[in-house]
């Protein structure tokens, strides 16, 4: 097991100027972490998720050392109006939008043998329609500025390989990939790029609550390193994405693992 030599990097200034609304984004998982790179990186930042506690709590931590750098705003992916009202938010709080991130998303273990109706929709829709949701919403806003931008999305390797119980998340961000493809598509006359990560594994406390040691293990034995990603090793990832070093890239699906197509 190779473990990272360093934690995150310092700050480049990769993102000064910039305006980024990253969902799903309280706590300690991927959001959390892209909010945090993010910040470091020069941008002003609306962080957002549905649970306002966790929310108030991740903001008021990085409002203590960012000030008025970040903002947050409560938003369900599943509520069109909520979406709406984030759009809204970030534009009255920053006067635009330059850069979404995509990170919502929701798991489970279930068995296409046993899997209800309800579990396949709940999932399809929290993790690929609210993806559109928030894309669709964004890239409007985008258009009507009319200075391009750029969003990020995250995908999963379940896009690409079969794990058992799987079936919904799977098609879900198998669902993202191809969204992000034909968005980019889209919006590239305006100027606008979209993307995606797809990462494996990455180790956060919530991740150790809902999935076993076992399947843990297992995964972190199929990588090159031996081991899960950091959260902030994605969010570097994401960033980049974010950034104008990537200005020539649209339509990606960035594998942050050993594993591809």
């Amino acid at each position: 097991m190779t473990g990272p030599t360093t934690g995150p990097a310092a700050g480049h200034e990769l993102l000064a100027g910039k305006v980024v609304v990253v969902t799903a984004a309280a706590g300690t998982g991927i959001g959390s972490a892209v909010a945090r790179r993010c910040l470091a990186e020069g941008a002003q930042v609306l962080i957002s998720d549905q649970h306002a506690g966790r929310l108030a709590a991740t903001r008021d931590e990085l409002a203590g050392k960012h000030g008025d750098q970040v903002c947050s705003a409560a938003c369900d992916v599943t509520d069109e109006g909520d979406v709406q009202a984030l759009v809204a938010a970030a534009v009255r709080q920053f006067g635009r939008i330059d850069i979404l991130i995509n990170n919502a998303g929701l798991g489970g273990t279930s068995s296409v043998l046993e899997m209800t109706d309800d579990e396949w929709l709940r999932v399809l829709d929290v993790t690929l329609t609210g993806t559109f949701r928030c894309t669709r919403a964004v890239l409007r806003q985008m258009v009507a500025q009319g200075h391009g931008g750029a969003i990020v999305s995250n995908a999963s390797v379940l896009g690409w390989r079969a794990q058992p119980g799987q079936a919904h998340y799977a098609a879900a961000k198998a669902g993202v990939m191809a969204l992000t493809r034909c968005a980019a598509l889209d919006v590239a006359a305006h100027g606008i790029r979209v993307n995606a990560v797809a990462p494996s594994l990455a180790a956060h406390p919530f991740l150790a609550k809902v999935t076993s040691e076992e399947l843990l293990t297992d995964l972190a034995s199929r990588e090159a390193f031996g081991r899960a990603a950091q959260t902030w090793e994605v969010a570097s990832v994401i960033a980049f994405l974010a950034s104008d070093y990537a200005s020539y890239l649209t339509g990606e699906v960035i594998s942050v693992s050993s594993q591809h197509p």
